[in-house]
């Protein structure tokens, strides 16, 4: 009888598949996205193209046309899918889930193996797997970046346990090959040898912090190529978002600002994981924050980092939890930003959030899980809670359906949303509804009238003013643009058709000439160009 009893193992690996697929299964069914997707597939030339020589040798490069920071890996896996499936969404979409899947196996898988511990590796495995706050990396295809550098990250992990078991060259170059193939992914893995040293201390205990600080020494000699191969994924990433020319520098967005808003989103994050309500694709980033904000925000860090210390000894699962959601938190921040930068994102807490599951599910009292009566209240309470996160997810997953339904809950769920509104400005525009659209894109910049995307905003404001015959309220708004952006040639182009439009011809002509003279292969403004210069002769 005892040989046909289930390995609580399998059992737990089981029951983690089958809530992930309950979860997330009806993402099968959904489309595309209009934020990001469109740059990372169904726009991207080379990558639906799929796997060829000149698309791997774009993949790897620094070309300007990127769109994003350098992760060749990410380029190559989307290539694959569409390799495979073509432009079906929901395929794309199965593959995240995979991805997710077997991270949530690996962490379960890891850290039984480092700590021995079956069950408190289940919880915190069943928390990653089916907590909300993970949606956005699973749902949203552009996050494949996210799903596929966790899984080498995890990978590395245990690449890594076994070296640390039997130290021998191989196994150190397989983790270090992993890591190298992590950083490919998505550069969010420069912290990993910092949690290396981490897991050196809880749970491997391959030195203690007061004994013997040669232990601790060694620790990080150890992992002096990990910490180099860090050093150029981080000057690699400096050199693509420079050659993007989407740095945000201090003079835009102050430092001071960005420290507070790092102090605060932390606190954010955790707040977010306990109780995960309004949970949107984008929070705008705040002009101001509040003094009582930050304030109480710093102290319940400082208290966090103090009873951390305080038990290192007692409770070291506290030290490696807290430091590992603390460091990998650092990247993306916001102390040092790109592109459009949100106040946090809930894909961003992919990884660190893993520190604060670990905490959770060892800080379960090992004197209640071993009285019979403690052991079945501590079942039932965790059961409730992976329920209960299974629903949200699942709930929350349908927002990820279509962009419409995507920015719509966003706009609820948010204050000041300008990124959403936008966006659904756009997703109306393209159905024709352009009454909608203008209301959204007008909602957009009176949320910030000053703001170098509303370029952007008030060409395709002009855009939608046209389709209702309102052309001077249109033209008003692409000079609007032009004053962020005097050579920008498609509003050039868009003011030329609305003057012509009234009648006011050199105008017209004014501006497809200066459309040439920014773009000379602008071939719908050559044609009119010589239509109205022949026709008004």
């Amino acid at each position: 009888m005892e040989n046909n009893k289930i390995h609580p193992e399998i059992l737990i690996s089981f029951l983690i598949a089958v809530f992930i697929l309950s979860a997330y299964w009806n993402i099968k069914d959904y489309d595309f996205i209009s934020f990001d997707d469109n740059v990372y597939v169904t726009d991207n030339i080379h990558v639906k193209n799929g796997l060829t020589f000149e698309n791997i040798i774009w993949a790897f490069s620094f070309s300007d046309k990127n769109e994003t920071y350098w992760h060749p890996l990410t380029w190559l896996s989307h290539m694959l899918d569409c390799q495979l499936y073509g432009l079906n969404p929901g395929m794309h979409h199965r593959t995240n889930l995979i991805f997710h899947m077997a991270n949530s196996l690996l962490l379960f898988f890891v850290l039984q193996l480092m700590t021995g511990a079956v069950w408190r590796s289940g919880v915190a495995a069943f928390f990653f797997a089916l907590h909300p706050v993970n949606v956005d990396s699973v749902a949203w295809i552009a996050e494949r970046k996210n799903v596929l550098s966790t899984f080498l990250w995890l990978l590395t992990m245990l690449l890594y346990y076994y070296y640390t078991q039997k130290k021998i060259f191989p196994r150190y170059c397989a983790a270090l090959l992993s890591f190298a193939l992590g950083l490919m992914a998505k550069p969010m893995l420069i912290t990993l040898p910092f949690v290396f040293v981490l897991l050196d201390y809880w749970p491997l205990k391959r030195f203690k912090i007061f004994d013997n600080k040669k232990d601790i020494l060694n620790s990080f000699i150890e992992k002096i190529p990990f910490f180099l191969l860090s050093l150029i994924s981080v000057f690699i990433s400096i050199i693509s978002v420079n050659n993007q020319k989407i740095v945000i520098t201090t003079e835009m967005l102050p430092m001071k600002l960005r420290i507070e808003n790092a102090v605060v989103s932390c606190v954010n994050y955790i707040v977010k994981m306990i109780w995960p309500e309004n949970l949107a694709f984008f929070y705008p980033f705040p002009e101001a924050i509040p003094l009582w904000k930050i304030t109480v925000s710093a102290f319940f860090i400082i208290l966090i980092f103090v009873l951390v210390f305080f038990y290192i000894d007692k409770r070291p699962y506290l030290f490696t939890g807290w430091l590992w959601f603390i460091g990998t938190f650092i990247p993306v921040s916001g102390i040092k930003q790109a592109g459009l930068w949100p106040a946090m994102a809930d894909r961003w807490a992919y990884v660190p959030l893993i520190g604060i599951f670990i905490i959770i599910a060892w800080s379960i009292p090992v004197s209640l899980v071993k009285n019979s009566f403690g052991k079945k209240i501590c079942i039932i309470i965790i059961s409730a809670v992976i329920i209960g996160c299974t629903i949200k997810t699942r709930i929350q997953t349908r927002y990820w359906s279509d962009s419409i339904t995507l920015y719509k809950h966003a706009v609820e769920v948010t204050e000041n949303n300008n990124v959403a509104h936008y966006n659904l400005g756009n997703e109306y525009f393209n159905l024709g509804f352009f009454d909608k659209a203008v209301k959204h894109y007008q909602e957009a910049l009176s949320i910030k009238p000053i703001f170098k995307r509303n370029l952007d905003i008030h060409n395709n404001l002009g855009l939608a003013l046209v389709k209702e015959n309102k052309i001077d309220e249109a033209i008003h708004h692409y000079y609007e643009a032009l004053k962020i952006n005097p050579e920008d040639a498609d509003v050039h182009y868009n003011i030329g058709n609305a003057l012509l439009q009234k009648g006011e011809i050199y105008k017209a002509v004014h501006h497809y000439k200066m459309v040439l003279n920014l773009r000379s292969d602008y071939v719908n403004a050559q044609k009119l160009l010589e239509f109205t210069l022949k026709k008004y002769k």
